[in-house]
């Protein structure tokens, strides 16, 4: 059985060592930086499953330390941690790179319920598939290898953005709601503030399988309802 690992960058040591002794308590490895650049340099180097990321370190903003490591090719997915909750923080998160957010003070449970969701997502169900090639418009969508191609370039994507494509792939031309892509790809509740998080990821998945994002051809919005994947 996998001993997932996960990289956990707040530099209160507080909250740090309950974080860290309730992951360990779950069955997770976990590497504890207090920095931002040990957090970037630990993700290069030893790759964990899953990071965990606070907005504000000693040296400087999580979102910059999110983007520099989506930058260096990290995939993996990232979970930011907020103390407040304006909306546009957590859009500028999710623009940098992250895949959830979650605003302080949070439930222990309700953390420990995503980073299962997410490594089960990113490591489990796509991992391993009964389907392992689909198509989307001139995309080849390699779910065994996790790999997105436009002939012979790879398209880097990242777990989350991967599973999205998926799930679009899987339902050509149907129009699909935010509350459904939420249900099927993230697992929340349909709530106005986590529409967001399909709002800004159908942005980034654009910005990388579009020819032209800002008149996208592949993935449409549909007003009013939701977006659908023309194939």
């Amino acid at each position: 059985m996998i001993t997932y690992q996960i990289l956990l960058v707040e530099d209160d040591p507080g909250i740090a060592g309950g974080l860290q002794t309730a992951l360990i308590r779950e069955g997770y490895s976990v590497h504890w930086a207090a920095e931002g650049l040990d957090g970037v340099s630990y993700a290069r180097n030893h790759a964990p499953h899953l990071i965990i990321l606070d907005i504000r370190l000693p040296d400087g903003s999580g979102f910059d330390f999110c983007r520099r490591m989506r930058q260096s090719g990290v995939r993996q997915p990232i979970i930011m941690l907020t103390v407040r909750s304006e909306e546009m923080d957590k859009v500028i998160g999710l623009e940098m790179g992250a895949d959830d957010y979650m605003t302080k003070p949070f439930s222990l449970r309700e953390l420990l319920s995503r980073v299962r969701a997410h490594l089960r997502r990113a490591y489990g169900e796509l991992a391993i598939s009964d389907s392992d090639v689909l198509y989307a418009g001139d995309l080849v969508i390699d779910r065994q290898r996790g790999k997105v191609l436009r002939g012979d370039d790879v398209i880097n994507v990242t777990p989350t953005e991967l599973r999205l494509l998926v799930y679009l792939a899987q339902h050509p031309n149907q129009v699909l709601s935010r509350g459904q892509i939420l249900d099927a790809v993230w697992g929340y509740e349909n709530t106005p503030e986590t529409e967001q998080v399909v709002t800004v990821n159908i942005r980034r998945l654009r910005e990388k399988v579009e020819f032209d994002p800002g008149n996208p051809a592949l993935v449409l919005t549909v007003p009013g309802i939701g977006y659908k994947l023309v194939n």
